[in-house]
């Protein structure tokens, strides 16, 4: 009877899972923390703008960097995609789901980055993570940016390889941490999606091939806004091994790929269960990824676009003493550090019917809380002027 008052009394120590639900998102909510979901309606046209709640919001926290996501050519490439494929790809790639829309896709990226292979996910996110936990293993080494996304922390924990970190962008840490453990691999972002500041790529590169190590590039934010970068060098299979390249950002579209050497792109196949069990990405978004890419390749106009106008809008904070960071991408951040404060601002904007994301920690350090400013092509200098002005108003 003793044992059983002893159980009966453990289990009722125990919080249920409402309990715990209600716990968390309380404390997030008292920390300014807590994310919630709203329904938008785009606005018609070659725009990034929404209404919610029948209100026009300029919006300045897309990462369709080229506007390519409206664009007539990549519809017109969905709608034909659709009318061949079907809207599904009806299985995983290893059963009936790989089409020659994915071949074309995959050999049109290796054509243009050098690389041997490649294979198609359905978000940058997935790749990532099943890159990481699939290639390396608990007698691996891999050191990796301070700041590198969620999706390679994730992986890299999964698959319980030994994992540093060095400084951020710092090619110094990198070498001190390379020559201490002679990692298997070196990880980076091209492009940092909270920062907007670029990784020195070339120098990584040369320390990995002195030592070894493969370097593996999450390319998310840099292809293909490569000629809005002035001298930037873009990632390619000259300076990485692995080069992650996601559709969701300057290709306006949906899905991701691993390009790599043709044996790692093989062992992939055979051992990454996100790519083995899960649906394939469909033919559709396949079309929809490759024509993005070609227009990419063919026209640096809009690119060219967005150059002019981060130059714009960086020299009109500049006039108005707004101190942005000295990004030179579309990802443009105001550091403000207390988050009461940064979601105070951004509400203000919101006000003014302008809509750029409050970005706060877990997803930067504390006390780095931010507003998170992208600017794209097809937003026009009057929007931009629009912006600035809302931006001295709330922070004045």
């Amino acid at each position: 009877m003793i044992v059983s008052d002893v159980s009966a009394g453990s289990k009722a120590k125990k919080h249920s899972l409402s309990d715990k639900i209600r716990s968390k998102q309380a404390q997030l909510n008292d920390a300014g923390l807590l994310r919630r979901r709203q329904a938008l309606t785009p606005i018609e046209g070659e725009t990034v703008d929404f209404s919610l709640n029948g209100r026009h919001y300029l919006n300045f926290s897309s990462n369709d960097y080229l506007g390519l996501s409206q664009a007539s050519g990549l519809l017109d490439s969905l709608n034909t995609g659709a009318k061949r494929y079907g809207v599904g790809s009806g299985s995983s790639p290893l059963v009936t789901g790989y089409s020659e829309a994915h071949v074309r896709l995959e050999q049109t990226l290796c054509q243009i980055t050098g690389h041997e292979a490649g294979l198609l996910f359905c978000s940058g996110f997935s790749a990532n993570s099943a890159l990481m936990k699939t290639l390396f293993g608990s007698g691996d080494t891999v050191i990796a940016d301070k700041l590198v996304h969620a999706s390679i922390i994730d992986g890299l924990t999964d698959s319980e390889a030994t994992f540093k970190r060095f400084l951020h962008n710092d090619i110094q840490s990198a070498d001190r941490l390379i020559a201490k453990y002679s990692p298997q691999a070196v990880i980076t972002e091209s492009i940092f999606s909270m920062d907007g500041d670029m990784a020195p790529l070339e120098a990584l590169s040369t320390s990995c091939k002195r030592n070894n190590s493969w370097l593996i590039v999450d390319d998310a934010h840099g292809f293909g806004i490569q000629a809005a970068l002035g001298n930037y060098v873009p990632a390619s299979a000259e300076l990485a091994d692995v080069q992650v390249v996601t559709f969701g950002k300057a290709l306006g579209c949906q899905g991701a790929a691993i390009l790599g050497s043709q044996a790692l792109i093989d062992f992939l196949v055979s051992n990454a269960r996100d790519y083995i069990y899960s649906t394939a990405l469909s033919p559709a978004n396949a079309c929809v990824a490759l024509a993005a890419v070609e227009l990419t390749q063919e026209s640096d106009e809009r690119a060219l676009t967005l150059a002019d106008n981060i130059h714009y809008f960086k020299r009109a904070c500049s006039l108005a003493n707004i101190g942005l960071t000295e990004s030179i991408t579309p990802i443009q951040p105001l550091i403000i550090g207390d988050v009461d404060k940064t979601v105070w601002v951004a509400q203000q904007l919101n006000e003014s019917g302008i809509w750029v994301g409050a970005i706060r920690p877990p997803t930067v350090p504390k006390g780095s809380a931010r507003l998170r400013i992208t600017i794209t092509a097809i937003h026009t200098h009057d929007e931009l002027d629009r912006l600035v002005s809302a931006l001295t108003q709330a922070l004045g």
